[in-house]
């Protein structure tokens, strides 16, 4: 189970750290400021993903040290999924059809993270 733990959240690290070309493409081409129309938050959002990815890598090496950093990716992708199917209700209800497999992908992704957050090490009494 820890080699695989480490596997996956190593992948998820990598997946997330590559989100940096898009960040790079939207700021260099000015896409959010002309293309996105009032949605210039995106970049901000994936500097988000990028950081975190570069510490899921660190937490894959040694994932008992860094449970912390799992378990907050984990409930952050859960939080985000929430916020993502409140969004999407709302937007079904002002006629507007939005994609609904960001919300599905972000759920999964917290559920498996929360599973693979190492037990907690008891200290020992010394």
């Amino acid at each position: 189970m820890n080699r695989l733990r480490q596997i996956i959240v190593a992948l998820l690290g990598l997946f997330y750290v590559g989100l940096l070309y898009p960040l790079y493409a939207d700021l260099n081409n000015s896409k959010w400021l002309v293309q996105m129309h009032n949605e210039e938050c995106e970049p901000m959002f994936i500097t988000f993903f990028v950081a975190l990815g570069v510490f899921l890598l660190l937490a894959a090496r040694k994932p008992i040290q860094y449970r912390l950093v799992i378990a907050f990716a984990a409930w952050h992708s859960l939080a985000h999924s929430t916020t993502m199917v409140i969004q999407t209700i709302e937007a079904y209800n002002h006629g507007v059809h939005r994609d609904y497999k960001d919300v599905i992908i972000s759920a999964i992704i917290g559920v498996v993270l929360l599973v693979l957050v190492p037990p907690k090490i008891k200290a020992e009494a010394g």
